[in-house]
């Protein structure tokens, strides 16, 4: 079971630091196959992030528009029928997407109910979106733990560099962040919420356009427990007993739906997208989701 929402779990000893890391460092070349997979899958619609502006790629044909700079018509284009035709560039700055993924205790939680448990599924969904994104030409980074790279191969980049990084527990300060960024952050939210909430507004105020990804397992959701039932709260590995645990379930339902709607009602408040997805459902899904949100910051740009 995942711990109470707003727990604060005690600091894990440097031992346990260790065996999670090298755990997580053992998965991260399976997640990355597994994202490319995933990517590959929605790539199809996957239409880009391209902007008309200046710049050396040809981009597309356009029909002219009077009052236009004549300069630009393409004039070899046009004589082809009777039509006036301009040349389009691409623009060629690239972006800044930075990528972070909670990897909390409570981000190892898996029922039998879903595919994966909730870390995994974080991760694959960043290394997908990195690499749909290095095809465009993105900038990206990893809070906290990485650079800015551009790179066809930036997915594996960015796993290079996790691996050799102790596990990422807080969500970040918001000093590598600058204005007009993208933020996409992959995590349940079941952190502290008073610090959890300072560090989103302080990512917000330095001009970052965020997408906070919320990953829910199934049953943390339906509470689908009845009879005796034992419960361990991985954070900080108290055991609770009940013996009848349907009788919590409404109370359990109401705090959890409350839980989702502090993340959805944190995010509108400073002006960033919220996605909520569920462990037992397509990762295809999040990052469609997920794509709709970036096309719509960047044609804000």
């Amino acid at each position: 079971m995942s711990p109470p929402i707003g727990h604060v779990a005690p600091r894990e000893t440097s031992r346990d630091t260790l065996a999670r890391a090298r755990a997580r460092a053992a998965l991260i070349p399976d997640l990355l196959v597994e994202a490319q997979r995933v990517a590959n899958n929605v790539f199809a619609g996957w239409h880009g992030r391209r902007k008309r502006g200046v710049g050396e790629n040809f981009w597309q044909f356009r029909p002219y528009v009077p009052g236009e700079n004549m300069a630009a018509i393409d004039w070899r284009r046009s004589a082809r029928d009777d039509h006036v035709y301009v040349r389009d560039r691409e623009w060629q700055a690239a972006h800044m997407v930075w990528l972070w993924v909670d990897e909390s205790s409570s981000m190892l939680f898996g029922s039998d109910r879903a595919i994966v448990p909730k870390q995994s599924r974080g991760l694959v969904l960043a290394f997908a979106l990195a690499e749909l994104l290095a095809r465009s030409g993105e900038r990206l980074g990893w809070l906290g733990v990485s650079r800015p790279i551009i790179s066809r191969h930036a997915a594996e980049r960015l796993g290079e560099a996790l691996i050799a990084a102790p596990p990422q527990t807080e969500i970040p300060g918001a000093e590598y962040v600058r204005n007009f960024s993208d933020v996409v952050i992959f995590s349940d939210f079941l952190q502290d919420r008073e610090t959890a909430e300072s560090r989103l507004r302080a990512l917000a105020r330095q001009g970052a356009r965020g997408h906070l990804v919320q990953i829910v397992d199934p049953v943390e959701e339906k509470f689908p427990y009845a009879g005796r039932v034992e419960f361990s709260d991985p954070e900080s590995g108290e055991k609770l007993t009940v013996g009848s645990a349907q009788l919590l379930a409404r109370d359990y339902g109401g705090l959890f739906a409350d839980h989702i709607e502090w993340v959805r009602r944190l995010a509108r408040s400073i002006g960033w997208t919220h996605t909520l997805h569920h462990t037992d459902r397509l990762a295809s899904q999040a990052l469609s989701a997920l794509h709709v949100h970036l096309s719509q910051s960047a044609g804000r740009r």
